[in-house]
């Protein structure tokens, strides 16, 4: 028997009505959702802070969960684990015709080109009055999905055709931001519309993010762990200097954050370079 079918008889187990996990028989493809995207999450923030020997154990982890996915549905009859490997075997080889066909592709950049094609073919097949945009999921993380949008649409031309333009909608944008956060502080102005010019900002922003070809979600979990790894920093200098954090004015906290910048800047610099 192979480790693979050990896991699903594993599963199995587990939702055995009789002898099962009580918690795991209270599951169900909704109630799982949220875990899913925990452990895709942890198996990216174990690669982005370089912890590669947990990675194993993570991927098992989210392995775990498409074989959950697999044990309910065929439990109501849908499918199976075997379908879900034999669709995606599938779909990679009808999806790769330059390594399992005749077909020639020049490069990476061809390879993703070529790939988008197939799947806007399948979108079809799936429904002739779909658009452009059909099919990209509502539950991405909004910054991945402004990406996905943004990219399908270049597919039909429509983009900017360098960065620096995306620069000055950046700035519109933000301008128009400002303009929103006075009025109302001057009149009471609705806050839907001060949240529709930050959407508008981020999108903005998102969209430069691509043409700079930086992923902003990853981008973004970086500033996260760094503010989070500064602010840190920042309570124990103040906690080592008997200052009480709620007591602190803008001015002390721009110090410490100071501080804590250039404690970095010579941490990096006294590195020796390999």
């Amino acid at each position: 028997m192979s480790n693979i079918e050990k896991l699903i008889g594993i599963m199995a187990q587990l939702r055995d009505p009789q002898q099962g996990c009580p918690w795991d028989l209270e599951q169900s493809f909704e109630t799982i959702v949220p875990h899913t995207l925990e452990e895709a999450y942890e198996v990216a923030e174990t690669i982005e802070t370089g912890e590669i020997s947990e990675l194993c154990g993570e991927l098992g982890d989210l392995l775990f969960q498409v074989v959950f996915y697999a044990r309910l549905a065929e439990e109501q009859s849908l499918f199976d684990f075997s379908q879900i490997v034999d669709g995606i075997v599938k779909k990679l080889v009808r999806r790769h015709p330059h390594v399992f066909g005749d077909e020639m592709i020049a490069d990476a950049e061809a390879q993703t080109q070529a790939w988008e094609s197939h799947k806007a073919r399948e979108r079809v097949d799936k429904s002739r009055d779909a658009g452009t945009l059909a099919g990209i999921a509502n539950a991405l993380p909004a910054l991945t999905r402004a990406v996905k949008l943004q990219k399908r649409a270049t597919q039909v031309g429509f983009d900017w055709p360098s960065i620096t333009p995306v620069f000055d909608k950046v700035l519109e944008e933000l301008d128009e931001v400002k303009q929103e956060v006075i009025l109302e502080a001057t009149c009471e102005q609705n806050k839907e519309r001060i949240e529709e010019e930050v959407g508008d900002l981020l999108f903005a922003c998102t969209n430069l993010a691509r043409h700079a070809h930086v992923n902003p979600e990853t981008a973004l979990r970086h500033s996260n762990r760094k503010f989070e790894k500064r602010f840190s920093r920042m309570e124990a200098i103040a906690t080592e200097n008997s200052l009480v954090l709620n007591e602190l004015g803008i001015e002390k906290w721009e110090q410490l954050w100071e501080q804590v910048k250039t404690e970095e800047n010579s941490t990096k610099a006294s590195t020796p370079k390999i």
